[in-house]
């Protein structure tokens, strides 16, 4: 049965980059392309009920500084930065670039749902505890209501999912499917 989206909301899809999830990617997330066939349906119901997309693309420069804690990954304009080709976006898709965490830190994401009208995002996404959770965390300081589909997140392991939704429903108020 397809998911019903607030009028209000936008599904964001955070990092299902070509570097994260396929097998010769430079930092892959262990198990994160269980969660594909999920948002893929995310997606086509949010399609279907006119409800933005917005992928969140981590896309760093070769000499990013946050290369001094993580291995280089998702260099702007190489294949591991790229959405992988199962859930490539449809030309009325949005994609915001990131160089840090949250999808709100240097980007204009803040600015955009707000010329539509969003009051809820919907996260999808990898890594639950990282960039997942920083864009919830921010999304919480700007007032936003919002939810987080537990089959289309993933982490490191399930210890860590768990913590963290624990954080979001507890901390953020997210709502947690």
């Amino acid at each position: 049965m397809p998911f019903s989206f607030e009028k209000d909301g936008a599904l964001l899809v955070i990092d299902m980059l070509n570097d994260f999830i396929e097998e010769n990617g430079s930092l892959v997330v262990p198990g994160a392309k269980r969660i594909i066939p999920r948002i893929r349906e995310l997606l086509e119901s949010a399609r279907e009920q006119n409800i933005p997309v917005i992928y969140i693309a981590d896309r760093h420069r070769p000499d990013d500084h946050e290369f001094n804690y993580w291995p280089p990954h998702a260099v702007n304009g190489t294949w591991g930065s790229e959405v992988v080709s199962e859930l490539s976006p449809a030309p009325e898709d949005y994609v915001i670039p990131k160089r840090r965490y949250s999808a709100f830190f240097g980007t204009d994401l803040d600015m955009l749902l707000r010329e539509m009208g969003i009051n809820t995002l919907y996260l999808t996404g990898v890594l639950t505890n990282i960039c997942v959770y920083a864009t919830a965390l921010d999304a919480a300081m700007r007032n936003y209501k919002i939810v987080v589909f537990r089959d289309a997140v993933a982490s490191l392991s399930e210890e860590t999912d768990s913590f963290i939704f624990q954080q979001l429903r507890d901390v953020l108020q997210a709502e947690l499917v």
